[in-house]
């Protein structure tokens, strides 16, 4: 792609390493910015400057968050005895637009993965396991991608978790090897609603 502006072509080349842009994609936004007045792009730039100086991981179930506590954790209206155990950030914001869960959430940060080096200590599992001892959790929600790997995880978190707390997975409504950030939301709503037991869920595989 040839560019009369070298300013141009920096801020398409900028934007396209964003995922899912590609170089054309980059150009239209820039031309868009272009017929923007300099205080709207200023606006535009200093929002994303903040974002990422000022953002914060919530201290208790590691989700994006503008203080040391996320709204979900500290909102009193959400069941504080119900936790979904989800892979990522994507994917809580992906459960939470199904308006179908109403309790709070732990973000684990990744999935167990041998093969791509990734272990129990590498994820948020020792924080998790701290909020059942010490929240007074009645279920926990597993939330995480039909994988391989999904399904290591699950597993590992069931087998060091006290029996006094309910375990369930998503129904399968999410199909084996999917990633759950992509599912639609009536999906994600159903598979929530009609979540089961992990024991049943492991008999069904």
């Amino acid at each position: 792609m040839n560019f009369s502006s070298k300013l141009i072509e920096d801020a398409v080349n900028q934007i396209s390493q964003l995922p899912g842009i590609g170089k054309k994609s980059a150009l239209r936004m820039v031309l868009s910015l272009l017929k923007k007045s300099e205080k709207e792009v200023e606006e535009f730039s200093s929002a994303i400057h903040r974002m990422r100086k000022e953002i914060q991981y919530c201290s208790r179930c590691y989700n994006v968050s503008d203080d040391t506590i996320c709204s979900i954790c500290t909102n009193p209206s959400r069941k504080r005895s119900i936790i979904c155990v989800v892979e990522n950030i994507r994917d809580l914001m992906a459960l939470e637009n199904t308006q179908q869960f109403n309790g709070r959430f732990h973000v684990l940060g990744g999935l167990i993965s041998p093969l791509d080096g990734v272990g129990p200590s590498d994820l948020s599992l020792e924080a998790l396991f701290e909020r059942v001892e010490q929240e007074d959790i009645q279920e926990l929600i597993m939330a995480l991608s039909p994988t391989m790997e999904g399904d290591t995880t699950t597993f590992y978190i069931n087998k060091k978790i006290k029996s006094t707390v309910r375990i369930s997975a998503l129904s399968r409504g999410v199909a084996f090897g999917g990633e759950l950030e992509y599912a639609d939301e009536l999906t994600l709503g159903k598979s929530l609603e009609n979540r089961i037991p992990i024991d049943q869920a492991v008999k069904n595989e």
